[in-house]
């Protein structure tokens, strides 16, 4: 397969397990600056260009990119693989190829593959100085949500050191979930992993999580709960549960639930949620919920990336760690 050698550049940003801890904070960090200044921003990125190729669909993500490309002040071109030569047949690395010959500055992809952005990443270092944004890669990887997602837990907790942070739900088939293990590891959380065994395999316990069935002794002792929906798209096989309503009163984030958290303790989710399964509506939009804020976030954190993908702000005249 071409594109398989290492790649020569570290300013692509294709997972979080790469990064180091000090390269984390930076990124965190200029994030906050970036959102403290509002809509005094700097366009760093002024005649630079971004492209959005997504082959998966999109709501938070795709969106929060052109938006923090656009505050950046970079153009954007916004590709679906419906629209694109994608639906002719054309592979991840011709696309690559294609497009970085235009010579935009930034790719940020997402793709149902995982490890198609390291692919794409190998196409266009053949071609062109364009970087690549991993934007969701299969059951693999998703660093920005997971940087904007520590992003969020700083805001509360300030750090994350000896704090324990649960993760419920489907996390075989979550990107998400396996992006912030390594980064809430790298930063000293104790990360509890809950679910039934057919979506939180014991293997899960190598990357650093602690498995606890009990999703009710997990409740009491986390300082922050981030529910995951059931990736009923990537299931295969027999029902991993006997019912919805059975796994709803198993492992849900139910009102009753909600009410026996720490009482600092506050609700995640990435999106998007499947309302009454995983969590309860009066829990997802009550009090404790920052479902919103991460939303925020999420734009903050993807204009740091830009920043770094292209040598700007912090990166300016250095190499990206």
């Amino acid at each position: 397969m071409p594109g398989t050698g290492r790649l020569t550049s570290d300013r692509h940003l294709l997972g979080i397990e790469p990064l180091t801890r000090e390269e984390i904070l930076r990124i965190l960090g200029r994030a906050r600056e970036l959102r403290s200044q509002d809509g005094a921003v700097e366009r760093s990125l002024a005649g630079r260009s971004v492209v959005t190729l997504f082959y998966e669909a999109s709501t938070r993500t795709r969106a929060s990119f052109e938006l923090a490309a656009q505050k950046l002040g970079a153009s954007i071109v916004s590709l679906a693989s419906s629209s694109s030569s994608v639906s002719k047949g054309e592979s991840v690395w011709d696309t690559g190829r294609t497009l970085a010959a235009m010579e935009p500055t930034v790719i940020v992809c997402r793709h149902k593959s995982a490890g198609a952005p390291h692919l794409l990443a190998s196409a266009v270092e053949s071609v062109s100085d364009t970087k690549v944004i991993n934007a969701g890669d299969g059951a693999h990887e998703h660093p920005t949500q997971a940087l904007l997602d520590a992003l969020t837990l700083l805001d509360r907790l300030d750090t994350l050191e000896g704090r324990t942070i649960a993760i419920i739900g489907d996390i075989a088939h979550s990107r998400v979930a396996r992006s912030n293990l390594f980064l809430l590891k790298k930063l000293g959380a104790t990360v509890l992993l809950g679910g039934p065994r057919s979506l939180v395999p014991d293997q899960l316990t190598t990357m650093g999580g602690v498995i606890v069935r009990d999703v009710d002794t997990i409740i009491e002792v986390a300082d922050a709960v981030m529910m995951l929906r059931v990736q009923f798209e990537r299931l295969v096989g027999p029902p991993p549960f006997p019912s919805l309503s059975d796994y709803t009163r198993t492992y849900g984030l139910t009102v009753d639930r909600a009410n026996r958290m720490k009482p600092a303790a506050f609700v995640m989710h990435p999106g998007p949620m499947n309302r009454g399964i995983e969590i309860d509506p009066e829990v997802a939009d009550g009090p404790t919920s920052v479902v919103a804020h991460q939303v925020r976030n999420g734009i903050a954190a993807r204009m740091a990336v830009l920043e770094r993908a292209t040598g700007m702000g912090p990166w300016a005249g250095r190499r990206a760690q």
